[in-house]
């Protein structure tokens, strides 16, 4: 074992082996339990106590992998993963995310690795065009949606203060008031946390019967906090909710926005995705008032977390809140190029605009399309099979992949029973390891919830998925 230099032909050895691990993986996802079936401390209590005194060899390490670890990792990357949001990847992608794991690139600043920076401000130019927004928009790659929202709320409390708050801090600053729907991703009220706001200045707005912000009840909140003395901030619009992937109405909020001049952000984690579709374009009609947008290439556009694609209005509102440089980060080029640790909290930057232009290259424009398009496809066809069947019901429009659905055989009157009742029928699925499903809670209703857009998903996969459905609800209800 080669401590000093490393050994090229030890590397092909080993790295041939890892590919060959990874190829045989994905011959047999599908023949693995989606979901883990091990219990809490399982794969804990099979590790070592202590970390060796000698170095092993790396055969062992991927054997121990396969023994101990491998029963302990749920598939996210099974065509049968039908849960939560998707994490995807794809071959374009491990193949970058590779290559950026031996260069091991610090792209801090531009002098660090130009490639690094300069690619990033291409690919989101790249991505910026492709999904419609307009050409002021300037872009940069953060590790996640929630990430990206500090940041924006940050920015628009340093702005909002003249900058005042990283010097001087809140204090005498006032409550700053931040809106969000009821549907909003958690994040949003962490991110609120963080900033230093307090939580109870998270102003959750209520939501329609499509789960979607209500204008006129954000608006009676703006003219409540501003009679009491409190200082709106931001507010927060959710295209594609983690719930059910609600829009909110973009232009009316755009709207109420610019009447009292408060900074919007809006987050498209999941759904902004779908904007390279002309047809759900109308999403974000009312940019024209948006401050920020973000949405992430690692759940839809099958580039492996993480990649979490930021734009913002005004860049330099946005270095001007995080920039600090110490003598021993100054360089000669700071004036004309992107210094992208500037552009958000870390200082440290993973070289991820790699991955993200090998997938765009790899699929295309035309490639991507047809891949959500095939997705959509699927959920409009799972969709159609459960307003047909008459032991279920869908809780929620389908706005794109994403159906909320539920078991109701009629004879169940008690809606904490109806409630037991699909959360059995959710374990006793994700227990079989067939597929895998996750739920949320619309209108206090135990709602499943089918996501279509795995990386490699087919129609013989949502068919598989109907099956252990409707199989498993009848077992359940023919044993009450």
């Amino acid at each position: 074992m080669n401590l000093v230099m490393p050994n090229m032909d030890e590397f092909r050895k080993h790295a041939q082996q890892a590919i060959e691990w990874i190829a045989r993986y994905y011959e047999n996802i599908e023949d693995y339990p989606v979901k883990s079936q091990v219990q809490p401390g399982e794969i804990y209590n099979e590790l070592p106590a202590s970390m060796p005194d000698t170095g092993e060899q790396i055969d062992r390490m991927i054997r121990d992998f396969d023994d101990t670890l491998l029963k302990g990792i749920t598939h996210w990357q099974s065509p049968k993963f039908f849960a939560y949001f998707p994490a995807n990847t794809s071959v374009p992608s491990m193949v970058a995310e590779m290559m950026t794991a031996a260069m091991g690139v610090q792209g801090m600043k531009w002098e660090t690795s130009p490639a690094a920076a300069e690619l990033e401000q291409k690919v989101m130019e790249w991505l910026r065009d492709a999904i419609g927004l307009p050409g002021e928009f300037e872009g940069t790659i953060q590790d996640s949606a929630s990430t990206s929202t500090l940041v924006s709320i940050l920015t628009a409390r340093e702005k909002a203060t003249g900058y005042a708050v990283n010097e001087e801090g809140l204090e005498g600053k006032g409550a700053f008031r931040v809106y969000g729907s009821v549907e909003t991703h958690s994040s949003i009220e962490r991110a609120v946390k963080v900033a230093g706001l307090g939580r109870k200045n998270f102003v959750k707005v209520p939501v329609d019967e499509a789960y979607r912000m209500r204008p006129g009840e954000l608006e009676a909140a703006i003219k409540r906090d501003l009679q009491d003395g409190h200082r709106p901030l931001c507010i927060v619009a959710t295209l594609g909710t983690t719930g059910s992937t609600s829009i909110d109405p973009l232009p009316r909020i755009a709207e109420i926005s610019e009447k009292y001049g408060i900074w919007l952000h809006v987050d498209a984690a999941f759904a902004g995705s779908a904007l390279i579709l002309k047809d759900y374009r109308w999403m974000i009609e009312g940019m024209e008032a948006v401050d920020t947008f973000v949405f992430n290439p690692h759940k839809w556009l099958f580039t492996n977390f993480d990649s979490s694609a930021y734009f913002v209005r005004d860049a330099r509102a946005l270095t001007n809140t995080f920039q600090l440089i110490p003598e021993y980060l100054k360089t000669r080029s700071d004036e004309q190029v992107n210094n992208y640790s500037d552009w958000t909290i870390p200082l440290g930057r993973r070289f991820r605009a790699l991955k993200l232009w090998f997938v765009l290259r790899y699929y295309g424009l035309n490639g991507l399309q047809e891949k959500l398009t095939r997705h959509i496809e699927m959920a409009k066809t799972f969709e159609q099979q459960v307003n047909e069947h008459p032991h279920f019901e869908r809780l929620a429009p389908r706005t794109m992949n994403v159906v909320c659905f539920r078991m109701n055989p009629g004879d169940i009157t008690s809606k904490e029973q109806l409630n037991a009742l699909n959360e059995e029928l959710l374990h006793s699925i994700n227990r079989s390891g067939e597929i895998y499903l996750t739920h949320t809670r619309l209108d206090g209703k135990y709602t499943l919830r089918m996501v279509i857009a795995q990386t490699h998903v087919e129609d013989r996969h949502v068919e598989q998925a109907w099956e252990v459905i409707r199989h498993t609800a009848k077992d359940i209800h023919a044993s009450m």
